[in-house]
């Protein structure tokens, strides 16, 4: 028999013995996998899609404000106070406000100050987290150690109390420094996760293997170690955005955050304050779009969570 023969002989015993050994395949064909499952799982929740098409509302009332005030309201944006703070009718669902503006426009305006910081506090400490969790996680040491004490010092900081206080001594501030202060405070939890992935997988088999094949630092953060430890970080992120949107809300409930003639639900919980009891609606709708706004990511981030969490399976 010739070494190619006993080539093809080794080859052909190979794959008898593995596709015997090996598990049937599903009946559809497809390959298993986290993902795929976690996907199937997801869509089977009702929550999930309750969730999802909630913040997708809230998504394209802040995009397009102006229109879909026009649209839903009569007469848009016109104000006349001798309509100052009446009750909800069938032209105007959720009535006035303080000025006598539809406060339902005034409530779909307040959308996007909301999404927007949620989002962007959410993704600037997402970035942070991934860069400075990377960078300590794998290559430890002093970096590590710098890293570790400077999240320590951080997370010693209340997160509104904190962005109370730097946002006090800057009085005339808007959105964009809100998301800077926020970001400075938000990001530290991330981190420490995402530190505490890398430390765990840059030990393991598989990148000790593309280590000793000469894979250099870089290729092994990118492709082998992010990719695996990025999961956990991303289902923290997306509760975080509610918890950024509350904080959010609440500074400018307290007075320190977005200012007037600037609209946010905050703002709108603020001026309602005084006349809850006389005036129910002018608290009632703000707190209803905040709330599911707030619920919405809190549910998709605890179905994503159970949905890749192989110890919940």
């Amino acid at each position: 028999m010739t070494d190619t023969a006993r080539a093809q002989t080794a080859v052909t015993t190979v794959a008898d013995s593995t596709a015997t050994s090996a598990p049937a395949a599903p009946a559809t064909g497809e390959r298993a996998s986290l993902s795929r499952d976690a996907w199937r799982e997801l869509r089977a929740r009702p929550t999930v899609w309750a969730a999802t098409i909630t913040l997708l509302i809230m998504t394209a009332l802040a995009a397009a404000p102006g229109i879909l005030t026009t649209l839903l309201t009569e007469g848009g944006d016109r104000c006349d106070l001798v309509n100052s703070k009446v009750g909800p009718s069938a032209g105007h669902p959720f009535g006035f406000d303080l000025q006598g503006c539809d406060y339902l426009a005034q409530v779909i305006r307040g959308t996007r100050p909301s999404l927007v910081a949620g989002l962007a506090v959410t993704a600037a400490s997402l970035l942070i987290a991934v860069v400075l969790g990377l960078l300590s996680g794998f290559y430890g040491g002093w970096l590590d150690a710098l890293v570790s004490r400077i999240t320590d010092i951080f997370f010693g900081l209340p997160f509104v109390l904190g962005a109370t206080v730097i946002l006090v001594a800057f009085p005339d501030h808007g959105l964009g420094a809100m998301v800077l202060v926020l970001t400075a405070l938000g990001w530290t939890t991330m981190t420490r996760i995402m530190r505490g992935q890398v430390m765990a997988l840059t030990g393991a088999d598989y990148v000790r293997a593309a280590r000793m094949l000469g894979a250099r630092p870089l290729r092994l953060m990118m492709r082998h170690i992010l990719p695996n430890a990025i999961t956990p970080v991303i289902v923290v992120a997306m509760l975080n955005v509610g918890a950024v949107i509350s904080g959010e809300a609440t500074l400018d409930f307290l007075g320190v955050g977005l200012q007037y003639p600037q609209v946010s639900w905050g703002l709108q919980l603020n001026a309602a304050q005084a006349f809850v009891l006389d005036y129910p609606h002018l608290l009632l709708f703000p707190a209803l779009f905040l709330s599911a706004t707030v619920l919405s990511f809190i549910l998709l981030g605890d179905a994503v969570r159970d949905a890749f969490d192989p110890r919940l399976k």
